[in-house]
């Protein structure tokens, strides 16, 4: 299959490419991406850059202030943002303002959009519980009525942006007797509320994410969005308007084309594409990029003719974040010593990046829905297989 992008959309990858060459400046990116190296003020201001030329909210509709960029030019400023790692989307930008567009009072829309669209303000993700990950329906954390008041009690956990958020994009349970699916309900609720403590998780890499308590948080009742016990059809449809942004490739590929180079190079521990097991492991990866970049085509396809990716979706998250592990471990054994030195090391391959890389493969395997939990997508909405 061939997929040919329009002219319009080809101009519009040339301008970003360029806008990056010109503001994603190595010691940007470098400092950025040091887990050990608090950089939140350093993204709100390359997000803001990125506000300012209207790419921040570049699909939003042009009457709350966005481009109504088509479908090709947004999957091809994703491609080109992350292959060099440039921060972009936020829960803000993809699932919050979204959602408010269609389920929000005005109150809401006027109070939030703007500051969104500016850079300006940003949500944590409240979804996963201690008991509530892959099957979210499970989550239990409280919201009671009290008069003109919700009041929550309960624990978010994996809040990634928690702690230097201003706002969480929360899911609670309205109905504890109502059918799981239909007791939750989604909420705006701001930080700083008195009785919320934010507390650090520390991922493998150096990573912080967090888990949050809810005690006694008194939450006013215009926080609700659209309508009660109907949030888990919100976030849903907040998860849909995202789609375009995970199914891009261009991430495995840097991976993969910064370790040719140094397969290439003659620097230390270098020229590892003279061993011919290198060179056959190579062009294994080489051939699944291309499988992975036709199945992203696919579903860009599907979305143009408007059509929804249900397990195309899940072949895309499963194969991806897999092949990224599987590279990563390969660059850190193809590496062999040297693959261990961290950043800073002059004898470190690839900045000194094989060692976190590999670490930070594993989160997306489970994150975002486990693969297993996809597995079980594929075989019932793809192959028709029944539900155990």
């Amino acid at each position: 299959m061939e997929y040919h992008f329009s002219e319009q959309a080809l101009a519009f990858e040339a301008e970003v490419k360029g806008f990056l060459d010109a503001e994603w400046t190595p010691e940007l990116r470098a400092r950025i991406g040091d887990p050990q190296t608090e950089t939140f003020e350093d993204e709100r201001a390359f997000r803001k850059l990125l506000a300012e030329r209207g790419w921040l909210t570049m699909s939003w509709p042009a009457e709350y202030g966005g481009q109504e960029r088509s479908l090709e030019e947004q999957y091809l400023f994703w491609e080109a943002m992350n292959y060099v790692g440039a921060p972009q989307a936020t829960v803000a930008t993809q699932q919050v303002g979204p959602t408010l567009m269609r389920f929000g009072t005005d109150e809401q829309q006027e109070r939030f959009l703007p500051p969104i669209a500016r850079g300006e303000v940003e949500f944590a993700l409240g979804y996963t519980e201690p008991d509530a990950g892959s099957d979210l329906a499970s989550l239990q954390l409280r919201a009671a009525k009290d008069g003109d008041d919700y009041i929550l009690n309960g624990t978010k956990r994996f809040t990634s942006g928690a702690h230097r958020s201003e706002y969480v994009w929360l899911a609670t349970r309205t109905d504890p007797d109502a059918p799981k699916h239909r007791g939750v309900s989604m909420m705006l609720v701001d930080l700083k509320s008195s009785g919320i403590t934010v507390k650090p998780i520390w991922t493998m890499p150096g990573y912080r994410t967090n888990e949050v308590y809810f005690e006694d948080v008194r939450v006013p009742t215009e926080a609700l969005v659209g309508e009660e016990n109907r949030g888990w059809y919100y976030a849903a449809h907040a998860l849909d308007r995202e789609r375009i942004s995970i199914f891009t490739v261009s991430g495995v590929r840097s991976v993969y084309d910064q370790l040719i180079d140094w397969a290439r190079s003659a620097g230390p521990g270098g020229r590892a594409v003279d061993d011919e097991g290198v060179r056959h492991g190579l062009a294994d990866f080489r051939i699944e990029i291309e499988v992975l970049q036709h199945l992203s085509y696919r579903i860009l396809d599907m979305l143009k003719r408007d059509e929804s990716p249900n397990y195309e979706a899940s072949q895309v998250k499963v194969f991806s974040t897999e092949m990224m592990q599987r590279l990563q471990n390969f660059s850190l054994h193809a590496m062999g010593l040297y693959g261990q030195l961290e950043p800073g090391d002059p004898r470190a391959p690839i900045d000194g990046s094989a060692s976190n890389g590999y670490m930070a493969a594993v989160m997306p395997t489970f994150g975002a829905g486990a693969n297993e939990l996809q597995r079980n997508i594929m075989a019932q909405r793809g192959l028709g297989l029944p539900r155990i």
